[in-house]
């Protein structure tokens, strides 16, 4: 994209007329004493919140509220999806990474799935990977809870039995893909009851998941994989085209550290490979730091400008070289060293070059993110995902679980892809899960659904909350911006964003040459997705933020 010699004084004068102005969607922060919970549904949230008073941790109230959501909302995660997970040990300073990213089953006929069309890798049993998420929650079982597994499972069983209460964006969510409920009959049976989307206020019960859990309850997280529940799973799935037994038996958690990032007196910690998230948005947080005018909004004309041209640079990088791969952590690290960022703050005064576009990621990415804090100060982010909304379309039979279709996160035709498909490997996928430490203590847990969007959010948010010291209310309820740059967009530079940015502001990013889309009225929730956050304060007190662009809820004391 050329940006035009007279743009700088547009965007002095633009700048200038710009004031800070209250955020487009009301986050209202939630304060407690000892611990917090915010998760995506109400229910969940209440469940996390009483294991905790109980005398649960942060690994106890995760289990329980990770399973809670998997009933509440059932199109963004479950048993039959993903989940990577950091947990912040107080009393060592230390943060684990729980990686249980979806696979590829063990014994993939590789070169049978390279032939599938687009609908075999996006719907039905073919685009099922292995699910990662029970391994996951076993794994953060045994090495930090201190509850009975049962214990904890059985809150989530209650919820599946009684029915989960339909909200507003529940039903909203129903609603955008009823298409995909309605393409499954068992799928249709179990959230279209009667044939319709359920009513707000409503209980939708899911009996076949409150027995699923109860199998999983008494038989240890385990059972998933190698139990009744797992060979009643594999049965179901592989009869269908989908994997065997000895692919789901086969499936194992990673426990590593967390990616680093010092910035501007911060130390970020995040998810690795094969999540990319944190490497789509670190390199640019430090190719920005010295450049962009904090006297200005960070969503005025000229940092925006800055911000996107920087993510276009940066991105093609990611793509080509991050993925579940041997070599992908010294990847990582080369975007982070010194000289690639000077190269990339020296380019952002030249020409950008257009190159090759690969495939967007589907609009419908759906995913769910909580954040627990306990008495003692341990810290679990989250991020689960069925990958797309009602992730395959489909069921393991008869068990209530709705399964993933992570098998299309991989490179199909690209055979010089990192991320090109192979048995037993991990789709990468853009979800981050962070946590930010301050040089006052300050430590903050955050994180959020939203497919593509999920990087340029998380860089907007730690911009407003470090460089501006916005507070986290504010941050993560202004306007929402996404980046489609040039090479991968039809050649298009496009913005992307909410309502609420000034005429004035859009006017001179249009006349500079960036295309500017307003996707969504503020808050709706469909496109942007919305952040869910635990800020501790160097005094200890929690502070919870619940993004209302979803059905997110805070609680704590």
């Amino acid at each position: 994209m050329k940006i035009p010699r007279l743009f700088p004084l547009i965007l002095t004068w633009v700048g200038a007329t710009l004031s800070a102005v209250p955020p487009v969607v009301d986050v209202i922060p939630v304060t407690g004493r000892q611990a917090m919970v915010v998760a995506g549904h109400p229910e969940a949230t209440a469940i996390g919140v009483e294991v905790l008073r109980a005398g649960g941790n942060a690994a106890d109230a995760a289990i329980a509220v990770s399973l809670a959501l998997g009933v509440a909302e059932p199109y963004g995660s479950g048993l039959g999806g993903k989940l990577m997970l950091l947990y912040h040990h107080a009393a060592t300073g230390q943060t684990y990474v729980v990686d249980a990213m979806d696979a590829a089953p063990v014994d993939l006929d590789e070169t049978a799935a390279r032939q599938w069309t687009a609908a075999e890798r996006t719907r039905g049993y073919t685009a099922v990977a292995v699910p990662g998420l029970p391994a996951g929650l076993a794994e953060v079982h045994a090495r930090w809870a201190t509850r009975e597994w049962g214990s904890l499972v059985e809150p989530a069983r209650a919820l599946a039995e009684r029915g989960f209460r339909i909200e507003p964006k529940t039903r909203t969510l129903f609603e955008e893909r009823r298409d995909r409920l309605e393409g499954d009959p068992e799928l249709a049976s179990l959230f279209l009851p009667g044939g319709d989307v359920p009513a707000i206020g409503t209980r939708l019960p899911n009996p076949d998941l409150a027995r699923s859990l109860a199998w999983l309850a008494e038989d240890g997280p385990h059972s998933f994989y190698e139990g009744r529940l797992g060979r009643k799973i594999a049965d179901g799935v592989s009869g269908q085209g989908g994997f065997s037994r000895a692919a789901l038996a086969a499936y194992a958690p990673r426990i590593t550290g967390a990616v680093p990032l010092d910035f501007a007196g911060y130390q970020l910690l995040s998810s690795p490979p094969p999540s990319t998230g944190a490497a789509m948005f670190f390199p640019v947080l430090k190719v920005l730091e010295p450049l962009l005018d904090t006297s200005r909004p960070l969503r005025s004309a000229y940092n925006l400008d800055l911000i996107a041209r920087a993510w276009g640079r940066v991105q093609p990088r990611i793509y080509a070289e991050i993925a579940d791969r041997p070599d992908a952590m010294d990847r990582f690290a080369e975007l982070l060293d010194e000289s690639y960022i000077a190269e990339q703050q020296a380019w952002l005064q030249s020409e950008p070059a257009h190159l090759p576009a690969p495939a967007l990621e589907d609009a419908n990415a759906s995913t769910t993110h909580f954040v627990v804090v306990d008495r003692e100060g341990n810290v679990v982010t989250a991020t689960q995902s069925l990958s797309l909304h009602f992730g395959s379309g489909r069921v393991a039979p008869g068990t209530g679980i709705v399964l993933n279709n992570s098998m299309s996160n991989f490179a199909y035709r690209e055979s010089d892809s990192p991320n090109f498909v192979a048995a037993g490997q991990r789709p990468r996928s853009t979800i981050c899960p962070t946590l930010i430490l301050g040089p006052d203590g300050t430590i903050i847990a955050l994180g959020l659904p939203g497919g593509s969007r999920i990087p340029t959010a998380m860089l907007q948010v730690v911009l407003d909350r470090v460089l501006w010291q916005r507070t986290l209310d504010a941050a993560i309820g202004d306007v929402r911006v996404h980046i489609n740059p040039a090479w991968r967009n039809g050649d298009v530079d496009e913005i992307v964003l909410e309502t609420g940015l000034s005429a004035a502001t859009r006017q001179t990013l249009t006349a500079a040459g960036w295309t500017v889309k307003e996707e969504e009225d503020a808050g709706t929730g469909l496109y942007f997705g919305g952040i869910n956050a635990i800020e501790i304060a160097p005094d200890g007190t929690v502070t919870g933020y619940a993004d209302p662009r979803r059905t997110n809820f805070a609680a704590g004391f």
